[in-house]
């Protein structure tokens, strides 16, 4: 079913980034403080919509409310702020990608900046990589930031010679083992990717970007067999990690790493691929039973947002998996945004509650990016068809 707000009012507030006259956002990023019960929205600040058009990032931190009468949940959005500290002279910083390490309470903010005038397709023509990995980190929710650190002369980028690359866009992921993970795709040549057409031919493939002490060292998992792009991660139960990544065919790339890399789960058809693909995410979240939401259930759902039209970016659906590891597990769509849909991203709040800023519009998907607040509730009842109102 489609958003049915309870006032205008509402859904006003529900804006977080509103395109303006040479003034377009686009690509957010959510992420949730549980230790500050602060929201930190990001997106990219570009002069239009197109992606060689990137100005800067941008941010909002937010506090969740609730309206006593009418029980509807929104989020209070502080004013916008220029992250200045992402930049980097004669680039354009773009896909924020935050990760929370939990121990240090520290933020980091992935993005990567791509030389001016310079396009991803050019790059993967030319087998010229013109894009520099970057990180910014913080400890008190985004006020202060650290100086960028610039990641052009790593040896891991360097020595893999990749056409391109990108982060995200999106959230990164902490695990229960501490192992801090940034979900990357780069386009690799076909000598040293998984294909063998000709050496001048580069191919996307998904992997991770990953540290186990804390962000201090950084190093590139290997990369998913199967031709992959954006994706993100969620990690299941026994400190597997399911990887959902978007795809140049019909239905999404699904993998699981349960140690020894990712392997690609054979598609289910459930989860289509929007013509010309599109980012998507996914989030794990602990059980439900009986109806009861409980943080403390071991056992780990999916849930998963992406447009469920097979043919345009519309129709924002929420697809819910009680058994993450089968494919075959996942439910049909709740629609949550029935017209222009584009780039997204989840954060699980607790207590069954979940957060989706997305883009979307009414003519076009690049007119605003807004923010939903639903319950576990509402995703069952949504999928089973029934009226929603969202609170």
């Amino acid at each position: 079913m489609g958003i049915k707000p309870s006032c205008q009012k509402i859904e006003e507030e529900r804006t977080v980034f509103l395109t303006k006259e040479n003034e377009v956002y686009r690509i957010p990023s959510l992420f949730y403080d549980r230790d500050n019960k602060i929201f930190m929205a990001f997106a990219e600040q570009r002069s239009t919509a197109d992606d060689a058009d990137a100005k800067q990032l941008v941010m909002k931190t937010g506090t969740l409310k609730m309206e006593e009468s009418t029980g509807v949940r929104t989020i209070e959005w502080s004013e916008l702020k220029v992250v200045k500290e992402a930049h980097l002279k004669g680039h354009r910083p773009m896909n924020p990608c935050p990760v929370y390490e939990k121990t240090s309470k520290t933020l980091f903010l992935f993005f990567i900046c791509v030389k001016d005038g310079i396009t991803e397709s050019w790059q993967i023509k030319k087998g010229h990589n013109k894009t520099r990995l970057c990180y910014i980190t913080t400890k008190d929710g985004g006020q202060t930031w650290n100086s960028g650190a610039d990641w052009l002369h790593h040896h891991d980028i360097k020595k893999r010679k990749w056409a391109t690359f990108a982060v995200g866009p999106g959230h990164g992921i902490q695990t229960e083992s501490g192992r801090l993970i940034i979900p990357t795709y780069a386009y690799a040549s076909c000598s040293t990717s998984y294909c063998c057409i000709s050496r001048k031919h580069y191919v996307p493939h998904a992997l991770t970007l990953y540290s186990d002490d804390k962000g201090r060292n950084w190093h590139f998992s290997r990369m998913l067999k199967t031709e992959s792009l954006e994706c993100e991660m969620a990690e299941l139960s026994d400190d597997h990690i399911y990887c959902n990544a978007r795809s140049k065919g019909d239905n999404r790339v699904e993998a699981i790493d349960k140690g020894a890399g990712f392997e690609t789960v054979p598609s289910a058809g459930k989860l289509v691929e929007t013509g010309g693909g599109c980012q998507g995410s996914v989030v794990s979240f602990p059980a439900v039973s009986e109806g009861a939401t409980s943080d403390s259930s071991p056992n780990k759902w999916l849930l998963y947002t992406h447009p469920s039209d097979q043919c345009k970016r519309i129709a924002l659906g929420v697809y819910l998996n009680k058994t993450p590891q089968d494919p075959n597990g996942w439910s049909k769509p709740w629609i949550i945004n029935s017209g222009p849909s584009g780039y997204l991203d989840l954060a699980y709040i607790g207590d069954g509650w979940f957060a989706c800023l997305m883009e979307s519009g009414v003519h076009k998907e690049t007119e605003q990016i807004k923010c939903e607040v639903f319950h576990y509730s509402q995703v069952e009842n949504g999928i089973a068809g029934k009226e929603i109102v969202f609170n």
